[in-house]
């Protein structure tokens, strides 16, 4: 019985020893640096203006118009899209919504 509890007190021990050294860690290499210039082409110019009410931000990428989105003062924001680049306008819905027009009406309150 006495070599038992001496076996395993040794066993604990050996455990608690092997957890209290520190782990060998390497070191992390330096990130390599940011780009020094971006291409500003690549981004797009955006314009910003007021028809009535309503916030109109107009997208375009080398002077040519893509996309437009419509902010109104009561509403939901919605985009419009030129998918094919031939001048037809596609409405896509806002970030947050959905294709799917669901009818919700208040029928009462309780």
């Amino acid at each position: 019985m006495r070599r038992l509890i001496v076996v395993l007190f040794s066993a604990l021990a050996l455990n608690v020893a092997a957890q209290t050294r520190p782990p060998k860690l390497e070191p992390i290499p330096e990130p390599p640096p940011p780009p020094t210039s971006l291409d500003e082409s690549l981004e797009p110019q955006v314009t910003i203006t007021r028809r009535g009410e309503d916030k109109v931000e107009e997208y375009r990428m080398s002077g040519k118009l893509y996309m437009i989105k419509v902010t109104p003062s009561h509403g939901v924001s919605y985009y419009m899209v030129d998918n094919t680049g031939g001048g037809t306008w596609v409405r896509q819905p806002g970030a947050l919504d959905s294709d799917v027009r669901v009818p919700m009406w208040v029928i009462g309150t309780f």
